[in-house]
């Protein structure tokens, strides 16, 4: 039977009373283990040799958890999670099919890898005023939003994960974290009333919040208007968390301002959320209203890949470079959204992992140059390759991969987006991928050549990797990284099955509205029973 076509269920009916399956532990542990052991971390704040070890532990249980349920979808399909036992539409669900898995899983990652090196990063001042409980809370929800299958929940999520990416913003109360934290806080707060505003449409209109009836009412209703204002709202909303062009100006902001473990985990997950949220809602939810918007969406993704681009090359400071950088890659994601194609969406699921890892790699990187170098200024900073060779070459490794240039990760989802934007005759759109990669490429190797080639300034000492304490934990994260990205890139037929995967469920949303109302015939006879 069909989705659209399934019986109305009573409320009372739709209470079951089973045992949580292995799957409903490891879909919901993430949240369980991440406010934990931030509560633990609270707790012991004044201890700040304690602390950071158990921070560690509750990150490393958080990637079990992920790594058990991206194998477990990969391996069954998708994973569906009611909480208190309410079957959807009635109750809370959390849905992990291969997108959210994938990026729940890459979370898990960063958010490791950016914990390990806020070791050495990290003072005792930052620690005791909530470092490690703002960092859990924020990976907390990041990947509940991934992983949500409800959409006022997903809101209840993003608030999460803000609050607790605002408290690792100001710690440290400098000026220019307070200003940055400001227009960072008044952009998301316009975003997330234009959200709420469309959650409370999609309420009055289709009354559900879960993601699959919403799907199923919106597929067979006539009225076009109300349903592509919803979409719009949402876009307008979403693109802006995303800093998508036109308002991506608090972006460069305010990345530049925290800690470079901070700016590397605001990198990697944050504006991603965003991309998720639009993937989501505009192809699963609203698929027919996602044509429609297509020529804008392309023209939004091209306007952020170009400027973005050229942003960073006006750039002399190498935080602000790679905070540029980021907007450029969003523009790229969201040109396969554009396209709307199964090549053009396993580009986009490829490059958003993509991007994920090398971000989060590179803003770890500039922290060790701006240590070593003694400097973030572009016209200060040089003779890194003397004193850090190896550094260099995990630099060049980083640079050819953002670029999008063999034999490094970077490579596979531009070639798929290209190729995507020329089926379908989108000239103009592969040109603009092609102009911001080569636009990108200049502006990375720039940084390279400036912080490593050339001699050291006369008033700079450049220092070697010894004499940087971030460099003892920092280097082996980043070789972690590297190792991904050059993996993915030298053998990327995993990694393209996987998208390619993503790509047919978001094109065929009845996988997954079937997935999350699969259980709730038998379980309502059982009920009746």
């Amino acid at each position: 039977m069909a989705a659209a076509e399934r019986p109305a269920i009573d409320p009372a009916d739709a209470f079951v009373m089973e045992a949580p399956a292995l799957a409903d532990w490891l879909i919901v542990m993430p949240l369980v283990i991440g406010f934990i052991f931030a509560a633990l971390c609270l707790m012991t704040r004044k201890d700040t040799r304690r602390q950071p070890a158990i921070a560690i532990t509750g990150l490393v249980l958080i990637l079990l958890c992920v790594v058990g349920l991206f194998v477990h979808v990969l391996v069954n399909g998708t994973v569906v999670m009611a909480m208190g036992r309410w079957l959807p539409p009635f109750g809370i669900a959390f849905v992990a099919d291969m997108l959210g898995a994938t990026l729940a899983l890459i979370s898990g990652i960063v958010g490791l890898a950016t914990g390990i090196y806020a070791l050495r990063e990290a003072d005792n001042t930052e620690r005791r005023y909530g470092f490690y409980p703002f960092l859990l809370m924020m990976l907390s929800g990041v990947i509940c939003a991934f992983l949500t299958g409800d959409i006022f929940n997903l809101y209840v999520w993003f608030e999460v994960l803000l609050l607790g990416s605002f408290g690792l913003l100001i710690l440290g109360s400098r000026r220019d974290q307070l200003d940055g934290a400001t227009k960072y806080a008044f952009l998301n707060l316009v975003a997330t009333t234009l959200f709420l505003i469309a959650v409370a449409y999609v309420y009055g209109l289709f009354g559900t919040l879960n993601m699959a009836d919403i799907a199923r009412k919106a597929a067979v209703m006539d009225e076009v208007g109300p349903r592509l204002t919803i979409a719009a709202l949402f876009f307008f909303a979403f693109a802006m968390k995303a800093a998508a062009f036109p308002l991506n100006f608090w972006l460069p902001a305010s990345y530049h301002t925290p800690r470079l473990a901070v700016g590397a985990i605001f990198a990697g997950l944050l504006t991603k959320v965003g991309v998720y949220a639009l993937l989501r809602i505009l192809l699963t939810i609203f698929p027919a209203d996602r044509d429609d918007l297509a020529v804008a969406i392309a023209v939004v993704a091209a306007a952020s890949m170009l400027l973005g681009a050229i942003g960073a090359l006006a750039q002399t400071d190498m935080r602000r470079v790679l905070g540029y950088l980021v907007i450029s890659g969003i523009g790229i994601m969201l040109a396969g959204l554009a396209l709307g194609s199964a090549t053009g969406l396993s580009g986009t699921a490829f490059y958003t992992a993509h991007s994920m890892v090398v971000m989060t790699a590179l803003y770890l990187l500039v922290g060790i140059v701006g240590a070593a170098a003694g400097t973030f200024d572009l016209h200060r900073a040089g003779g890194l390759y003397a004193t850090a060779p190896w550094l260099a070459v995990v630099a060049l490794v980083l640079a050819f991969s953002v670029s999008g240039l063999p034999p490094f990760s970077g490579l596979w989802p531009k070639i798929f987006l290209v190729k995507a934007s020329i089926d379908v005759g989108a000239w103009w759109l592969a040109a603009a991928i092609l102009l911001s990669g080569f636009l990108t490429t200049i502006a990375i190797v720039r940084l390279f050549a400036f912080a490593f080639w050339r001699p050291a300034h006369p008033d700079m000492r450049s220092l070697s990797l010894a004499e940087v304490p971030v460099a003892r934990l920092g280097l082996p994260v980043l070789a972690g990284l590297c190792g991904l990205t050059v993996i993915a890139g030298l053998y990327p037929e995993p990694f393209i099955q996987v998208s390619d995967r993503i790509a047919f469920e978001l094109m065929n949303p009845a996988g997954y509205i079937d997935a999350v109302y699969a259980p709730m015939p038998a379980a309502a006879e059982g009920a009746v029973q």
